[in-house]
């Protein structure tokens, strides 16, 4: 699925920000990538919806993923980790959330918390004024 993937990305190149010299000032180094979640071939309804849910604050208006990756001075080392970041980020966006198991608090804790509660009623019974009888 992940090599179907690849083919529905389109890159764009850009100049990289920050220090490097008279190379850096005319080499597109800084690569960014595309992908068109809702134009998507490969991902099924579900999981296009999926995708969106979890990446919705890296997801355009228009619904276009984008990721951009600036780390190296070379274009085809950028393109490798930008590609290899939107893959991971795909692959946990699809994975199924576990369900959550509900627990009991510990028999210590309870009890601590008994503890602590009957600590505070017997201050505040200090503060009221004694009665005579």
């Amino acid at each position: 699925m992940f090599e179907e993937l690849k083919k529905e990305v389109s890159f764009r190149t850009s100049r990289s920000s920050g220090a490097g010299g008279q190379h850096v000032n005319k080499v597109s180094t800084r690569v960014e990538l595309l992908f068109d979640i809702f134009d998507s071939k490969i991902l099924t309804t579900d999981e296009k919806e999926k995708v969106k849910a979890k990446l919705k604050n890296r997801i355009s208006s228009e619904g276009i993923l984008m990721l951009a990756c600036e780390e190296t001075r070379s274009q085809a080392k950028n393109k490798a980790i930008v590609l290899k970041r939107f893959l991971g980020l795909v692959e946990d966006a699809l994975q199924p959330e576990k369900p959550r198991k509900p627990t009991k608090p510990t028999k210590a804790s309870v009890l601590k918390r008994l503890k602590d509660k009957k600590k505070i009623a017997e201050k505040k019974d200090f503060r009221k004024p004694v009665s005579e009888d």
